[in-house]
């Protein structure tokens, strides 16, 4: 093995190594004052609120405005298996799994169907 292979092992190890430190400073900082955060405090519900409509608005992009292999799904796809989702999500008492496994599930079925010709 000559010495750039060599270097470039090392480069990568030590790449590696520095962004694992970097990881575990913000998760080691996170942790130490977790224990200082009030979760009934308006900061931290700001924060939570603020968390929920980002992800509410990436759900609506992914459903309204997809990319790659999920734009050549029809629309009405997409939005059946949400509602499916929402409805077992609401059915069982707010329970994430079971909301989830229906959505994936009605889409899986409405895709195969179209891809059979059925719908």
């Amino acid at each position: 093995m000559d010495s750039a292979t060599l270097w470039g092992t090392w480069g990568l190890w030590g790449l590696l190594g520095l962004v694992s430190l970097a990881t575990f400073v913000w998760r080691a900082t996170g942790a130490a004052i977790a224990a200082r955060i009030d979760p009934g405090g308006a900061w931290f519900q700001w924060f939570s609120c603020l968390a929920y409509g980002m992800l509410a608005g990436l759900i609506s992009r992914i459903i309204l405005l997809p990319v790659g292999i999920l734009a050549e799904t029809p629309l009405m796809d997409r939005l059946v298996a949400l509602a499916a989702g929402f409805l077992i999500f609401a059915a069982f008492k707010r329970n994430m799994l079971p909301g989830m496994i229906s959505a994936v599930g009605v889409f899986g079925v409405l895709a195969a169907l179209r891809d059979f010709g059925v719908l």
